[in-house]
């Protein structure tokens, strides 16, 4: 259904369109040589023609971003890992140059700060309450993501030059959403370090105890 309405709504349709109702219309009062639907055809082909080589082609495919949707369902890690990945790879392949050096640089940083998340999260012997772990997940399947697409969504002229009601550009403010989405994965790390570290010190203290208690035996 996308496709067909990025066809419909494309201004090369339109042309066409418009070409071949003026053909439509000049068959009707007689100032026309040929029939009407074969006058009509032709008008949509040439209006269609030149309406895509002034305006552009509609394309099928859609914008690459546009692939970027990702289910928070079955295997946690596999979704995750899938989505940062097709983060990455957009992100490399940077459509249009759209993503500037930095902002590029800043979205690959945060992917690799999710996967060593990701590798903490596993072999840690903490555990996230249910409101942390909803948001590691969805920072990689839904937070990143979308702000990505919609980023990108944006012409590039005006994400980087036109103000926004909240005082920054839309380069800004996605460089700013990066920031956030950072700081967060940063604190679950620090939180299920916090949780081993306690662990490592409470059997340190147990081996200290028991074995103190045993040398207290010994001097006896």
């Amino acid at each position: 259904m996308h496709k067909i309405s990025r066809f419909l709504q494309s201004p090369a349709n339109w042309c066409g369109v418009g070409l071949s109702t003026v053909a439509l219309v000049l068959s009707s009062v007689g100032l026309a040589q040929w029939g009407g639907a074969v006058l009509a055809l032709l008008g949509y082909g040439a209006g269609f023609g030149v309406g895509g080589l002034w305006f552009g082609f509609p394309s099928l495919s859609g914008d690459p971003w546009e692939s970027l949707e990702f289910e928070d369902e079955g295997d946690a890690r596999t979704s995750m890992v899938n989505a940062l990945n097709a983060v990455r790879q957009l992100v490399d392949y940077n459509p249009q140059g759209r993503l500037p050096p930095s902002l590029q640089t800043k979205v690959l940083d945060l992917c690799k700060q999710l996967t060593i998340l990701l590798d903490q999260w596993e072999r840690s012997k903490g555990e996230l309450s249910l409101e942390e772990s909803f948001h590691a997940r969805h920072i990689a399947l839904s937070y990143l993501p979308d702000a990505l697409k919609t980023y990108l969504s944006i012409p590039q002229q005006f994400a980087m030059t036109k103000v926004l009601g909240n005082g920054q550009t839309a380069q800004d403010t996605f460089n700013t959403t990066l920031d956030d989405l950072s700081h967060k994965v940063a604190q679950l790390g620090e939180d299920l370090a916090s949780q081993d570290a306690q662990a490592f010190l409470n059997h340190s203290q147990f081996l200290h105890d028991k074995f103190k208690a045993a040398r207290l035996m010994q001097s006896q």
